[in-house]
């Protein structure tokens, strides 16, 4: 009996052998374009046993059957994405097209496409292979047609999209033609729901990624523990934003998730080799991964099976060393694995390697030349798989149910639901006690607020003097993030603080940080280096919210301080407001730009910040000692409102409004100088500007604030603005609140500066009291001579000694 046991299970081994032996040999003969070098089909081969040990597969057969699917789910991916370029119409039996089935004018940044297909395909098969949704981002977001492509032929879509494309011929054409329709509907907002990079509609996406280098400045930063994130980069975007080369430096076991990063190098950009290709390519860019720390493994970038070999791999051995740091013998930094997917661009594709390839391989248009029309027929063909291979190719891949996991669209980075933090109480300040710093009520509110919140990661973006900026607590508290100490500093291997003097990168450290707490401080002139990093992260999350699937993750609060009036002694390049100026040009319902002018506004709009969601919060604080203004119930309010009366006199016509703390101080200086005189005036504070501008559609008017006719009354017509920003940019902003040339003028930055304190700064832009005085005699038609005295009057005009009119800071 036991002998014939033994026979039956020797031949039942052997059955098994010669079938995972025969789906091998399938799988290793390739499909259409699609090839597989020996080294992948070793290292599949081994990953096929690994599986099967760690009960992950049933057998090696269900891994290469697996593959075969992939193999053919990319090239079907192909062949469509080069329809969405070329082809106005779709046939699923490959038939030629008819010339006046081509788009009259193709787009689509094809190769870079045609480069992400393999990849993308190869992330869905390692994620059916191990049972893990993994997340994605993709710098290259031009490069989404391949990723839409895939989506829809495995079912991969968001409702929209779901409701709009199915696998018929009408679906697939519906979806090529929306492809670069430029449709546009009655609202003015795109009608496809296609887009030219990542758009809010798809499947998954995270970033536009039309911003090169940012995607790789993020990603290490992006997952939390026991999530996993695959980052597609391009060698195109090395050459961007500094940084991405620190992600080794920042990686740590117990507070972040796995991460593999996987770089598309097809050697060009869109008109030239690119730089890292001139440099001496796949070589030199595994001796530089080294040099930084990396650990580079290098894969056929035209194979789905080795880019899934790889994400298992990177994610492997990232927990080899997880394990050697918990025992002991292994320490910070691990060598973060990189994975280098060469590749032609637009590989299986007439054109590929080619400079054509980055946007419109064929070189001319197929519906008007017949031999770019042959191009496209023998390049399509080789891509074609019928339908029905195709639908038995998804549903080998999407064993979502089985495997008891969510779709990719609904991975974990693209649902973050953040619960709002508890708020801890704060000790407020009676005004007039004395003077406090507002960054100082930062540092306290946010340092409280940490502690109160354990359970959220934190990350603290800092261009370098967090304590000289007065965050010595959250610096005592958090940290700088290091891999050696130094003894008596404030640093830590499990520190928060992402600290490098280099604006883009730290700003991406919490922009990443979409599960957690975050907080950016800066200079205010050097902060306009993380401007494209904000904005494009302001864009999507305004998409996400304009789709009906608003952000859950908690608002990024980005701090401009060291600003432009309090930073003269350091010469003109550190004067600058533009920061803020820019940002209050987005939409103001997602991009809130505050400046509060004291302690208890600091803190107050610090924690309304924090119980917003999907909200990019900028707040101009000054880190110098001021008078505290408002009450904490005032300052409550003030945030609330976005502007608040805080020198009242209902009869009088002059009504000074502030935007800023100097400017605060002088225009209660100018309201006092009025009324010593015999002239009423009262005064305002707006510390959002941008909840009072001309609204720009329904959301961004739903934000606007309620208290308009309330402080800015018909009667009170001589207005006088002073800003922290440039008088031009205030004036158009606040548009509804000017009562015409004759009686509003507005004073601030005239871009005037250089080795000045506080006092030389105002004076120079022609922003004292004394100036706002001038101004307000002249547009309420009041003799100067009244209100000023000569010596005072002479300085305004430039003719007598600036000592006279500056105020003491």
């Amino acid at each position: 009996m036991h002998d014939a046991h033994q026979k039956h299970l020797t031949t039942h081994r052997a059955r098994l052998h010669r079938e995972a032996d025969a789906e091998f040999a399938q799988w290793a003969a390739g499909y259409g374009v699609i090839q597989h070098s020996p080294q992948t089909q070793l290292r599949i081969f081994e990953l096929a046993q690994l599986l099967v040990a760690q009960g992950r597969a049933a057998s090696p057969s269900d891994v290469y059957r697996l593959l075969r699917a992939a193999d053919r789910l990319a090239s079907a991916a192909m062949w469509l994405t080069v329809h969405m370029t070329y082809a106005q119409r779709v046939r699923w039996d490959g038939a030629a097209l008819q010339p006046d089935e081509y788009k009259q004018t193709p787009e689509g940044h094809t190769g870079g496409s045609l480069n992400m297909v393999p990849a993308y395909a190869g992330y869905l098969a390692a994620n059916s292979l191990t049972g893990h949704t993994r997340g994605w981002i993709m710098g290259q977001g031009h490069s989404v047609a391949g990723v839409e492509a895939v989506n829809l032929l495995v079912g991969n879509m968001l409702p929209i999209q779901a409701q709009r494309y199915d696998l018929s011929d009408s679906g697939l054409t519906r979806f090529v033609g929306d492809f670069y329709s430029y449709s546009i509907g009655p609202d003015g907002r795109p009608e496809s729901p296609l887009g030219s990079h990542v758009n809010a509609n798809t499947a998954g996406g995270i970033s536009e990624g039309g911003y090169l280098g940012f995607a790789e400045l993020q990603y290490v930063h992006i997952p939390l523990p026991g999530e996993r994130l695959v980052a597609f980069l391009s060698d195109g975007a090395f050459e961007e934003q500094r940084g991405s080369d620190w992600a080794p430096r920042w990686w740590r076991a117990e507070d972040s998730g796995h991460v593999a990063p996987i770089m598309i190098l097809n050697g060009r950009r869109i008109e030239q080799r690119s730089t890292l290709q001139q440099q001496g390519g796949v070589q030199w860019l595994k001796d530089h991964l080294r040099l930084n720390g990396f650990d580079p493994i290098e894969i056929d970038g035209t194979d789905p099976a080795a880019f899934a070999w790889a994400i298992f791999t990177m994610e492997d051995r990232l927990d080899a060393c997880t394990e050697a740091i918990r025992t002991g013998t292994g320490g910070y930094p691990v060598p973060l694995h990189y994975t280098i997917a060469e590749a032609p661009k637009g590989y299986g594709f007439p054109g590929a390697g080619s400079n054509d390839a980055h946007n419109l391989p064929l070189g001319a248009n197929p519906r008007v030349d017949a031999g770019a029309r042959a191009l496209f027929e023998e390049g399509s063909k080789a891509l074609w798989v019928s339908r029905e291979d195709l639908t038995s190719a998804a549903a080998v891949l999407n064993r979502h149910d089985e495997q008891r996991r969510v779709r990719e669209r609904d991975h974990a980075f693209a649902t973050r639901n953040v619960p709002v933090p508890s708020l801890p109480a704060l000790a407020s300040l009676a005004p007039g006690e004395r003077e406090y710093s507002p960054m100082e009520g930062i540092d306290q509110a946010f340092t409280a607020l940490v502690a109160a919140n354990p359970q959220l990661r934190v990350r603290v973006g800092n261009p370098d003097e967090l304590r000289s900026n007065r965050m010595g607590r959250t610096l005592d508290l958090l940290k700088h993030r290091v891999v050696t100490p130094e003894q008596g500093v404030a640093e830590s291997i499990s520190g928060s603080v992402v600290t490098a003097l280099n604006e883009e990168a730290v700003v991406s450290a919490a922009l990443a940080n979409k599960g957690g707490l975050n907080l950016v401080v800066s200079y205010e002139a050097f902060a306009a280096k993380m401007l494209g990093a904000l904005r494009q992260e302001i864009l999507f999350a305004r998409q996400l919210a304009d789709a009906g699937r608003p952000p859950g993750w908690l608002s990024v609060v980005t701090v401009a301080t060291s600003h432009t009036w309090e930073n003269g002694k350091n010469e003109q390049s550190h004067q600058d407001p533009s920061f803020g100026e820019t940002l209050q040009g987005e939409m103001s319902d997602v991009s809130r730009v505050l400046y509060p002018p004291d302690w208890n506004t600091a803190q107050a709009a610090l924690q309304a910040a924090y119980q917003t969601r999907g909200q990019f919060w900028t707040m101009v604080v000054p880190k110098r000692v001021l008078p505290v203004w408002f009450s904490a119930q005032e300052a409550a309010r003030l945030v609330r409102d976005g502007a608040l009366c805080i020198r009242p006199a209902p009869q009088a016509r002059i009504l000074f409004t502030a935007v800023g703390a100097y400017q605060l101080g002088e225009a209660l200086k100018a309201a006092e100088r009025l009324e010593q005189r015999g002239v009423a005036a009262a005064v305002n504070y707006i510390i959002e500007p941008g909840r009072f501008r001309v609204a720009r559609d329904a959301r961004e008017a739903a934000h606007q604030s309620t208290a308009t006719d309330a402080l800015f009354p018909a009667t009170q017509d001589v207005r006088i603005f002073l800003t922290h920003t440039r008088p031009e940019t205030l004036v158009g902003l606040l548009r509804p609140l000017d009562t015409g040339a004759q009686t509003t003028r507005v004073l601030g930055y005239v871009s005037r500066g250089g080795t000045l304190d506080v006092a030389g700064m105002l004076f120079a832009n022609r922003t004292t009291w004394a100036h706002a005085v001038s101004a307000a005699s002249e547009a309420a038609g009041l003799e100067v001579e009244r209100l000023l005295d000569a010596p005072e009057l002479q300085a305004v005009r430039g003719s007598g000694d600036p000592r006279i009119i500056m105020s003491s800071y």
